[in-house]
């Protein structure tokens, strides 16, 4: 990616899947040269084509965003970025509290929360010469409330959702804009499997009864939706469920 990308350059993170590739195809479709980052660079490298043979602009990088020195030589590539997804995440475990297991707890606030500072710090520079930059965090609607067995994910993401206001609160006055998407359940191939270390028995059961559970796309249609408003209009917080959820705990299962 060279200077000629100029401001319409689209970072996001966790786009080797679900959520994160969704966005990228939306991004891509809305115009943005698309840098796509992730751990798994094989996925990354095959969306990055199929977008590039869709007439699309993509590039693929492989990265961890838990890994500071790899962020920083990473963000030495752009001078000036218009978008960061920070999208790279994900959930271990629904143990209550008493029995958890610390290691899956650390790791989720390691991927969900540090590794979105270290991305979110590493590029502020490049959003801000920008002058129209745009921070986006995906949390989740287990940022805004608790339920029982997922008290390490809960945590996880009510530290990124205060992540996400208070630099809003910080950079006021900037040319960049912080915007938190938070979705409810959303059924994806790998979500819940990798919460319940591949238990597909498990998985299936989150989404039993539910009729329509969201889909990437949606949520990836609601983040590119957020990004394309004029550049003074700010979506401060976005929470998106399915109609059949009224709440973390409350969800409309059909018999």
């Amino acid at each position: 990616m060279t200077a000629a990308a100029a401001t319409r350059i689209a970072i996001v993170t966790g786009a080797s899947s679900g959520i994160g590739a969704a966005t990228a195809r939306g991004l891509a479709a809305a115009g943005y040269r698309v840098v796509l980052t992730a751990r798994r660079k094989d996925r990354i490298e095959a969306l990055a084509a199929e977008l590039t043979d869709a007439g699309h602009d993509a590039v693929a990088y492989a990265l961890d965003v838990t890994d500071r020195a790899a962020v920083d030589e990473f963000a030495t590539a752009f001078r000036k970025i218009a978008v960061l997804v920070n999208n790279a995440g994900g959930a271990l475990g629904a143990d209550p509290v008493a029995s958890s297991d610390p290691a899956d707890w650390r790791q989720m606030y390691e991927t969900n929360v540090i590794g979105t500072l270290n991305v979110t710090q590493a590029l502020l520079p490049a959003l801000t010469a920008s002058g129209d930059g745009t921070v986006v965090v995906l949390s989740s609607t287990a940022g805004h409330g608790t339920y029982e067995g997922g008290g390490g994910y809960v945590a996880a993401k009510h530290a990124e959702h205060v992540l996400a206001e208070t630099l809003r609160l910080e950079i006021v006055g900037t040319p960049v804009r912080v915007i938190e998407v938070a979705p409810g359940m959303v059924k994806t191939d790998e979500f819940a499997l990798t919460r319940f270390g591949g238990d597909a028995d498990k998985a299936a059961k989150v989404y039993a009864g539910v009729a329509e559970p969201l889909t990437a796309d949606d949520v990836a249609d609601t983040i590119t939706w957020a990004v394309t408003r004029p550049p003074h209009v700010n979506i401060d917080l976005l929470v998106v469920r399915p109609r059949a959820q009224a709440s973390n705990s409350k969800v409309h299962r059909e018999s």
